[in-house]
């Protein structure tokens, strides 16, 4: 028996060295409410499976304290280990992105990469401002310092990090215990975590990883339209596409297809908006703007209610996310100005058009008829039927009797009768 179960040791033994695991994910984008739960499913991904650990290959400029807050939240409380590997040569871990790889059991950078400057950006020059920066900037500074301090690594450097926006290459990085080591790529990096041990939630994990599989797990769609949405310059665009299809539609009823486009639109981009740190007075301002766009169509103010809606739309727009959230938080100057030129552009040419639609002389109904000629289909003493435009109408003559044949002019229109004059024709040589 003893024997037996020798064997099937032996045999089982390579099935369990090969069977260990490490699950890989990759962020290449901001630091987003789409990000943090990707990385918390993928957490829950390693930890159902048993995975040695997690490999967060990290790449980003940064991106929301409230996401950050809930991945370093997670990175803590996970039962198996963490590893983020700054990945690859050029890539930076700037901002929310230096709060994720100091949270990491292992944090590890490719040759050529840099990590740091995490000073949260916020608005300049007012009072008020002045006093919720430093408020931000504080309350970053102590959350930094704690993570740094449960990982033993450099806890100056990471408030520096946050006050001075200090930011290291992978080798100063490295001398000044700021990450665990350089690795060229993915097998490097597991042949030297192999044996070291990390404190997680359970207690003390040493990793397995020498010969362990590396398990590629990608963002679902969902995830990764979500996560593209998640940008305050796209939000921006959605919620003035919105706009746009829902106001085509009401200026065409019937046209369908701008009303569900917009409508599609508006839905994203109010999820999108969510997510963001929205300042409500500044989307009131945007909805105002709008308003009297509308309204100079429907009123003659002489262009007053579209210089109005400019401005509102500008300052709307300036305001729309709210200061504290960093250089991804904010809408591009560029993509603010241009929608505010294009939205102007439009209604400007929109209400150019009805004013020169206005001036035309109506070509349809019953008053098209008015100054136009035709002839006299019987004699008019003064009452009779004249032929307009292959018409017969009843006519009244209004200068005297109208001999069969001649040519009229019609003056006026009441009901369905017709004031006619008679119109002198020019005799040729």
């Amino acid at each position: 028996m003893k024997r037996i179960l020798t064997y099937v040791a032996l045999f089982l033994l390579p099935i369990a060295i090969t069977a260990q695991k490490v699950v890989s994910i990759t962020i290449d984008a901001t630091i987003n409410p789409a990000t943090a739960e990707f990385i918390h499913r993928a957490l829950g991904k390693a930890q159902k499976e048993k995975a040695e650990c997690l490999l967060i290959h990290l790449n980003t400029p940064g991106g929301l304290l409230k996401s950050t807050r809930s991945i370093v939240g997670d990175i803590m409380e996970s039962s198996v280990p963490v590893i983020v590997y700054i990945y690859p040569a050029g890539a930076d871990a700037g901002s929310a992105g230096v709060f994720v790889t100091l949270s990491a059991n292992i944090a590890a950078m490719a040759p050529g990469t840099n990590i740091g400057a995490a000073h949260p950006v916020t608005g300049q020059g007012a009072e008020t401002d002045s006093i919720m920066s430093g408020k931000i900037t504080n309350d970053a500074a102590a959350f930094i310092r704690t993570i740094a301090h449960k990982r033993n690594r450099n806890v100056q450097w990471a408030e520096n990090a946050v006050r001075r926006s200090y930011s290291y290459s992978e080798t100063e990085a490295l001398e000044d215990t700021v990450i665990d080591l350089i690795a060229k790529n993915d097998a490097e990096l597991l042949q030297m975590v192999d044996g070291k041990k990390a404190e997680v939630s359970s207690g003390i994990a040493t990793l397995h990883t020498k010969s362990a599989t590396i398990e590629t797990y990608e963002m679902g769609f969902i995830e990764k339209l979500l996560n593209i949405i998640s940008d305050p310059n796209i939000a921006y665009i959605l919620l003035m596409l919105g706009f746009y299809g829902l106001m085509f539609e009401l200026y065409n009823p019937g046209s369908t297809l701008p009303g569900i486009v917009g409508v599609i639109c508006l839905i994203l981009a109010f999820y999108s908006l969510h997510t963001l740190p929205i300042n409500y007075a500044g989307l009131a301002l945007i909805l105002f703007g709008l308003l009297l766009f509308i309204l100079e169509v429907k009123i003659a103010s002489h262009g007053v209610l579209a210089i109005g809606g400019i401005i509102s739309l500008l300052l709307g727009s300036m305001m729309l996310i709210r200061t504290g959230s960093g250089e991804i938080g904010r809408i591009s100057w560029t993509v603010i100005i241009s929608s505010t030129v294009v939205t102007a552009l439009f209604f400007f040419f929109v209400i150019g058009m009805g004013l020169r639609a206005q001036r035309l002389k109506p070509t349809t109904g019953m008053t098209a008829l008015v100054g136009e000629q035709g002839r006299a289909n019987e004699l008019l003493n003064p009452f009779g039927m004249v032929l307009v435009h292959g018409e017969l109408w009843q006519a009244e003559s209004t200068s005297g009797d109208i001999s069969k044949g001649e040519k009229i002019r019609v003056k006026d229109m009441q009901g369905f009768k017709l004031f006619v004059e008679k119109v002198q024709e020019v005799s040729k040589v």
